[in-house]
């Protein structure tokens, strides 16, 4: 998917509402927060205590001398220090992800982290909606994989072969969208979530190792699945604003700029992700066969064409 971006930021917008970002020390977060105060938004980067010292580091830098960014210390098993990052905010962007590997514990923390957080949001007088940064991962995983000819956003991954397989990010992901869902609902908030492909971008192997890592247990079978997608966090970050920004979003959205389903642009996945992925030395293509392509992203489709 080849996407232009047409949008001419300026320093001189005002009267723009103003965002929170958590975890804004994530990759996505970060990336988020940076072009929304490109665009002239006002933001609350929500740091939270166990994120990306580095991002952290970077993120506390840019307050000092960007004009329009806070930046609120968060736990997200403190309700209270959440809804000090909200206070004023009309929208919330929620990107969880933590800078480890993840394990069976992170699973029940980041859970017990999402609900904390669209609870808060659903208590201010202020916040309208929620965009909340997911995962393909959430919807690709189960036995019967190769049954199903598409792969939508009415998919989602089976929680207790996720278990038996110990993918441990697939089913954070599933169980934490699916509390946030349900939460949403329940207290009439609007949520879109972005359900997002292998993140690439500047220096992601250094600062995004943990979740790239995570992400691609399994990759082998999501390849040969025609399941394992890649998207660019620019493209990702612009299809986050511009479903906070169009009042007509609703629902999930699956997010991938490209299907790796052959040999030959594995190697280039693996080349842009060294040393996160080795090969051996010398490796080259040997055959061009691709998998059949299994993921749909129509919805996806129209928020770009209509909001363009």
């Amino acid at each position: 998917m080849e996407y232009t971006n047409t949008h001419t930021p300026t320093k001189m917008e005002h009267r723009k509402p103003t965002l929170c970002v958590l975890d804004a020390s994530s990759y996505v977060g970060f990336w988020i927060t940076k072009e929304l105060l490109n665009r002239g938004y006002p933001v609350h980067a929500a740091v939270r205590k166990t994120g990306n010292p580095e991002m952290e580091k970077t993120i506390r830098e840019t307050g000092e001398v960007e004009n329009g960014l806070v930046v609120f210390p968060v736990d997200i098993m403190d309700y209270h220090s959440i809804l000090a990052a909200l206070k004023g905010c009309s929208g919330l962007f929620c990107c969880m992800d933590t800078p480890h590997v993840y394990d069976e514990k992170m699973v029940e923390l980041e859970v017990r982290g999402t609900i904390n957080v669209v609870e808060a949001c659903a208590q201010t007088d202020t916040v309208h909606k929620t965009v909340y940064t997911s995962s393909l991962t959430a919807a690709v995983w189960r036995e019967n994989i190769l049954s199903e000819k598409d792969v939508d956003e009415r998919c989602w991954s089976d929680k207790e072969f996720c278990r038996k397989m110990k993918l441990w990010y697939p089913l954070a992901k599933t169980l934490s969208e699916q509390a946030a869902w349900a939460l949403a609902m329940d207290r009439r908030l609007k949520m879109v979530s972005i359900n997002a492909g292998l993140v690439l971008g500047p220096a992601v192997a250094e600062q995004n190792s943990g979740s790239t890592i995570s992400y691609l247990k399994g990759a082998a079978q999501m390849y040969e699945n025609g399941v394992l997608a890649v998207v660019d966090v620019k493209f990702l970050v612009d299809v986050h604003i511009r479903a906070m920004e169009d009042s007509s979003t609703g629902g999930r959205y699956f997010c991938f700029d490209q299907i790796v389903n052959s040999e030959e642009e594995t190697l280039k996945l693996a080349n842009i992700l060294r040393p996160l992925i080795s090969l051996p030395q010398r490796y080259e293509v040997q055959g061009r066969e691709a998998f059949a392509e299994r993921l749909r992203t129509r919805r996806l489709h129209k928020l770009v064409e209509g909001t363009a």
